[in-house]
């Protein structure tokens, strides 16, 4: 980790794209400015943290209709399908009687 001591308006760049400038200093508390492109995600460690979680309890949640169980209850209230009917509904949609 590279730990710097920089005065309210002194800034740090990190690459090219980003700068990151120091706004105010009140006791022990700095008001931080960061100047980065937009597609450029930005977060506070606490967020990125609840974010994160929040990733991998959606990913390990697998909803209620992906159970086998639910999908057939689903399938048995399905109508059975007809072969006859569906060749017939073929021939006319195709023009062939």
């Amino acid at each position: 980790m590279l730990i710097l001591r920089r005065k309210a308006g002194e800034a740090i760049s990190i690459g090219e794209d980003v700068r990151v400038v120091i706004v105010d200093i009140q006791g022990n508390q700095v008001k931080v400015g960061v100047d980065a492109p937009s597609g450029v995600a930005i977060y506070r460690d606490e967020v990125l943290a609840k974010i994160k979680a929040e990733n991998i309890k959606s990913a390990n949640m697998a909803p209620e209709f992906f159970q086998t169980d639910f999908i057939q209850d689903i399938l048995k209230n399905v109508p059975k399908r007809n072969d006859e009917n569906d060749k017939r509904g073929l021939k006319e949609e195709d023009g062939e009687d």
